[in-house]
């Protein structure tokens, strides 16, 4: 498991997280080329062909780099069957970014400012 980096410098820029989720998937799929490479329109089942395992390792890399401000398992406990299976790079890249921005702007719950009084 990678070290971890979090947290990630605001403000976010959506061509920064997608460039980690990319590296994140190149990594885990560096025996599997993918051919055309992975855009913001690869879908994870589909044309990266990801099992669950596999989408248990992206969580816990995500979680490495951005921190508990991106928890992969509520955002997929949040879609319909459906949207899990046609789910895409650039809809995860969206979530994350969003969760950044948010999570930016509102204090963490891991500060000692939120833990105390």
């Amino acid at each position: 498991m990678q070290q971890a980096r979090y947290p990630h410098p605001a403000p976010v820029d959506p061509a920064e997280v997608l460039a980690g989720v990319v590296t994140i998937l190149e990594e885990m799929l560096a025996e599997y080329p993918i051919e055309g490479g992975i855009t913001p329109q690869s879908r994870f089942l589909e044309d990266l062909e990801l099992e669950s395992i596999d989408l248990v390792e992206l969580a816990g890399r995500l979680h490495a780099l951005w921190g508990p401000r991106v928890d992969f398992a509520d955002f997929v406990a949040t879609l319909d069957l459906q949207e899990i299976l046609d789910l895409t790079v650039g809809r995860l890249v969206d979530h994350i970014a969003d969760q950044l921005l948010v999570n930016t702007a509102t204090p963490s719950s891991h500060s000692i400012a939120s833990r105390v009084g």
